[in-house]
């Protein structure tokens, strides 16, 4: 009888063992937010949304104009650690006075090191926009890129950019658009894991994956070739949208920021290609950027609206050929 009644008491005993334990395991699981979140809130709190990154809190836009003349160059560079991307070759056959020749992987590290405010140079301004949009979101919030890159410097390396002129693919193509945009979709959070549960360690290491995979871009041939492919963004206000006319289906999702959560416009799917394009394609190397640290399987669009239909002069101030003719400025070799 003795040994029934202690059977019978380490019955009850054990479920009330197990739910106690359970209920401490419970209480030392805590479930935090999704990385995402995490990652959001801290962007959205230490001013660096995507607004932000296009232009830092001191009023300082991603892209700096080169000098007007030679005589302002030394006074120019006289404020910038300049960190060339480019080839080796293209940077031996010419470079600005004083730039350092380093590969793309190596911008953070460079950027750390830097004793002033970094210049980010490379052949046509949009790599560099890439690479200053991730050196912002890392920290180095001064960092800048030369516009139109050393296609702006001097006639002898405008090539890059030369060769993009005059183009009218558009004109005419089947799948180029006027009117307005399509209504804007709502679509759920991009999804990815981490170890950190900090906000900022999951930035930093989504930055770093970031420099590590590169620029990515798309050609705007076959975007309009084939614009079922991509999940299109045209970073146009809406009267620029339907007066120059779009890519087939291009939604318009500007603003395009955190905070008012009109990021959720862009699919975050795995099968969706966000393209994203503008005028010269360092706009949209810059918000390429914020998408890619963000989770989206995000391009830019090469050259933007001017290797899409440069010859419409309506968007002159971002044409190549209107403001952006190659100065006469000073190389060293």
């Amino acid at each position: 009888m003795k040994k029934l009644s202690l059977f019978l008491i380490g019955l009850f005993l054990i479920p009330s063992l197990f739910l106690t334990s359970c209920d401490k395991g419970d209480d030392l699981n805590v479930v935090s937010a999704p990385a995402f979140t995490l990652m959001k809130d801290y962007l959205i709190t230490n001013n660096m949304d995507i607004n932000q990154i296009i232009t830092n809190t001191d009023g300082e836009k991603f892209v700096t104009a080169p000098p007007a003349t030679a005589a302002d160059v030394p006074a120019f560079i006289a404020k910038y650690t300049i960190l060339d991307i480019r080839s080796a070759d293209a940077f031996a056959a010419g470079h600005i006075e004083g730039a350092k020749n380093i590969a793309f992987k190596d911008i953070l590290t460079e950027g750390a090191a830097a004793s002033k405010p970094v210049l980010m140079v490379c052949y046509t301004g949009q790599t560099a926009c890439y690479a200053t949009a991730l050196m912002r979101m890392y920290g180095f919030s001064h960092s800048q890129a030369l516009k139109w890159g050393m296609s702006g410097w001097n006639a002898t390396t405008a090539g890059p950019w030369n060769g993009k002129i005059g183009v009218e693919e558009a004109k005419g193509h089947s799948n180029w658009s006027y009117g307005g945009a399509p209504t804007n979709n709502v679509f759920s959070d991009p999804s990815f894991t981490s170890l950190s549960t900090d906000g900022g360690t999951i930035l930093r290491k989504r930055v770093e994956d970031a420099v590590e995979a590169g620029f990515k871009t798309v050609t705007g041939t076959d975007v309009l070739n084939n614009p079922t492919n991509y999940y299109i963004n045209n970073y146009f206000s809406e009267a620029d949208y339907s007066g120059f006319g779009h890519i087939d289906g291009a939604y318009r999702i500007l603003p395009l920021t955190l905070a008012d959560n009109s990021y959720k416009g862009l699919d975050p799917a795995t099968n969706a290609k966000v393209v994203t394009y503008c005028y010269t394609g360092q706009t949209s190397a810059v918000v390429t950027a914020c998408l890619r640290v963000l989770g989206y399987d995000a391009y830019s669009l090469t050259f933007g609206m001017n290797g899409l239909y440069n010859t419409n002069s309506a968007f002159s101030s971002n044409q190549w050929g209107a403001d952006s003719k190659p100065k006469d400025l000073p190389l060293v070799q």
